[in-house]
This record gives C-alpha cells, structure tokens and sequence, in this order.
C-alpha cells in the first residue's frame, strides 16, 4: 500500500489486470453494500477526443443510509461524496486502486471523527480476492 498524507490519497498495487481488478472491485463494493452510482471510463473519454491514455476508471459508489446524516451534519463532505475508487494502469504496466484517505476527508471537512476508515480495508480485500479468485 502507498499512502500520501499530504495529498491524502492511498494507492494499493493489484496483482490482476486492469478490467480484473476493475470488476473486482466493483463486486466487492456491491457485496457489502454501496451502491455504485456511476463509472466514468477515462481512456474512452480521452479517445473520444483523439487523446490517448492508459486505462483508468473511476468508480463512484457510497451508502446514502451513511452518508446523508454526515453531509447534513458537514455539508462540505458532499464534494467528496459519493466516494471514489481510482483504477488506473502506470506506465509499466501496474494497475493501481486509489481512494482518498479517510483521514485525509476528516482533516478537510472538520469532523471529529474519521469516517470511511473500512474503506480502504474494503479495496484492499478486492485487490486480495484478485489473487485467489478468477
């Protein structure tokens, strides 16, 4: 895992291919329930304007139960919400899943305690059961 406090953002290497690790994650999302509200594919966006880029995907997904107390009591949080997982292809070809820290959105909204700290615990359970199932 690679971790940036300053920038707030965890990265964890996967061991599987972009669209592996991709629907990977979303099934793992989806299993503990969030709700995946949309996935916005980069690469095509880029392609659609005669740019090229390595495959990366964002993938918006939370739990609107848990999430509305919060924004009503931080309205701020509402710019990050609904979460985001980043799944992106280096130029050698590693794929990575980043996700802000959750210590990172408390700094930056004020809260008094850090949410979303299963999340990154969640992403990486995704990247794990890559290396166990097909």
């Amino acid at each position: 895992m690679s971790a940036s406090p300053e920038a707030g953002v965890v990265s964890l290497a996967s061991p599987n291919d972009f669209d592996g690790t991709t629907a990977r994650v979303v099934r793992v999302l989806e299993h503990a329930g969030m709700t995946i509200f949309t996935r916005i594919d980069q690469q095509s966006a880029a392609e659609a304007v005669g740019l090229s880029m390595r495959p990366m995907m964002l993938v918006l997904f939370g739990n609107p139960k848990a999430g509305t107390p919060l924004m009503q009591a931080h309205p701020t949080l509402a710019i990050d919400l609904p979460l985001k997982a980043l799944i992106w292809e280096d130029g050698h070809g590693q794929v990575w899943v980043s996700t802000n820290s959750p210590e990172y959105l408390q700094r930056r909204h004020g809260m008094a305690k850090t949410p979303f700290v299963g999340v990154p615990e969640l992403l990486a359970q995704a990247i794990e059961s890559s290396k166990t199932q097909p």
